[in-house]
Parts: C-alpha cells; sequence; structure tokens
C-alpha cells in the first residue's frame, strides 16, 4: 500500500508509527537524532496526515492499519525492519512483533492495555479534542495546554502544533478508529524483542496502565521521567536513546562486516 512517509539517514530501518489523529510529523523532534545511525522512515497511516484512506471494505482497525504497514514495509524492500509506535502507533508496532515481522519493536503509551472506565475515558477525550479541531476555534490550543497529551505544551512549536490540530480535524480515518478501540485487546505475546515506556505524566492512557503492559510483556516498563502521552516533543533526548537502546540490544545483519 502507498503511504505518504518522511524518510532521512542511513543504515538499519526504523519505521515510525504516529498515534490516531495525528501524522508522521510528531515524529520530527527525533528525526535527525534517530537518523544519524538508522535509517528512518515515518509514515502516515491510511486516513491520516496525507495517506489515502485504506480501500474500500476493508474496516479502520489496528489490525488492518498493521496490515497496511507491514505491506507498506515490503513494498519499500524492509525486511524485519526495526519498529517505534506511541500510542496507537504503539500498539501497532506490538502487533507487528507478536506477528514476527520486525527486528525489534518500541512501543511509547500503547494503546490497549485500559479497563473499561479508561477506554470510555480515552474515547471521550479524543473526541473533545477532534471536535475542537475540527471547529477550528483557537481554544483547542488550550485544551491541548491542559497536558492530555503532552507534558510541557512550550515545547511545541507553533506552526507544528496548528498542522497537528488539522491533521486531527481532517483525519478521514478518525472516527471509525476509535470506535474500533472498543474491541481493541494486547495482541498475541510477541515473538521479537519489544520495549514498551511510558510517560510519568501521561493523562489520556493513564500510568497504572503500564502495570498491566508490563505483566501482559513480562518485560518491565520503562519510565519516561518529565514526559506526557506524546513525548517526543517533551524529551526528543530520552525518546530517541529508548529507541536507539533497544535496537541496540541486538545485532543488525546490515550492520556486520
Amino acid at each position: 500500500m502507498e503511504l505518504a512517509f518522511e524518510r532521512r539517514g542511513t543504515g538499519a530501518p526504523l519505521i515510525l508509527i504516529h498515534g490516531i489523529g495525528h501524522h508522521w510529523q510528531a515524529w520530527s523532534p527525533v528525526l535527525d537524532r534517530l537518523a544519524a545511525a538508522r535509517t528512518v522512515v515515518a509514515l502516515d497511516l491510511p486516513g491520516f496526515g496525507a495517506s489515502p484512506g485504506l480501500p474500500d471494505g476493508v474496516p479502520y482497525t489496528a489490525e488492518s492499519l498493521a496490515d497496511a504497514v507491514e505491506s507498506f514495509c515490503a513494498r519499500l524492500g524492509f525486511r524485519e525492519p526495526h519498529i517505534a509506535g506511541n500510542s496507537l502507533g504503539g500498539y501497532i508496532a506490538l502487533e507487528l512483533a507478536s506477528r514476527g515481522v520486525v527486528r525489534t519493536a518500541t512501543a511509547f503509551s500503547p494503546a490497549g492495555f485500559w479497563n473499561r472506565p479508561e477506554l470510555l475515558y480515552c474515547q471521550t477525550a479524543l473526541r473533545a479534542l477532534r471536535a475542537g479541531a475540527r471547529s477550528g476555534v483557537p481554544p483547542v490550543l488550550g485544551v491541548l495546554s491542559t497536558g492530555i497529551l503532552v507534558a510541557h505544551p512550550s515545547r511545541l512549536e507553533p506552526r507544528a502544533l496548528a498542522a497537528a490540530t488539522r491533521a486531527l480535524g481532517t483525519a478521514a480515518g478518525f472516527d471509525e478508529t476509535l470506535a474500533s478501540f472498543s474491541g481493541l485487546m494486547p495482541p498475541a505475546p510477541p515473538k521479537t524483542p519489544i520495549t514498551i515506556a511510558w510517560g510519568e505524566h501521561d493523562r489520556l492512557l493513564l500510568r497504572r496502565q503500564a502495570v498491566r503492559a508490563a505483566r501482559w510483556s513480562g518485560e518491565r516498563v520503562k519510565l519516561l521521567k518529565g514526559c506526557g502521552h506524546v513525548p517526543m516533543s517533551d524529551d526528543p533526548d530520552l525518546v530517541a536513546r529508548v529507541i536507539l537502546e533497544a535496537g541496540a540490544r541486538y545485532l543488525d545483519p546490515a550492520t556486520l562486516t
């Protein structure tokens, strides 16, 4: 499947996946840091950003979006790339690890580890953000500044924030994907190494969900101090370090001589 994307750097391939309602530019604060060691591809999921929607008849679910990412990687000729994702993108990263089609997966505050009240809270908050973005009313910026998505709103560049708001308001796949969260469960156990990290100030997918993620994975979840749900702008150095350290724990055939 053809998807919009940004590609930088050289080295072993690393795919970056944004959360629901966002676009590849969510990763802009860390792209150059990662590109110093990896061939980095940040993509727009189908129906989000500049990517076309899913084919007619294909429902928007985390699994169908994962199918699209897997197909996209094959189209680029990337066999078992490293992958990292945030929120919905984090779930997709874990799903692809459960399929055994990636070398390593890093998930930042992945979706799917909620209980029923936490799920309803997440859906309600995201619908409110979406409604504000679609209205075009400037107070949507005030909603973001409450810290639901980021811990340090002042670190967001105004143009980047405006572009993210437009992406949220125009995402064709948003409503159906958000509704599908009601049936979302953690994926099957991973077949490849994973790393899970959670912002200590995550106010969308609350920190206690990290405990369930740790039980599911059998791995200790990294706590990102000073970070919110979308940590890339809160602490770019920390996010890049978590991703690169996760990949560095395993030898890349492409780097062997």
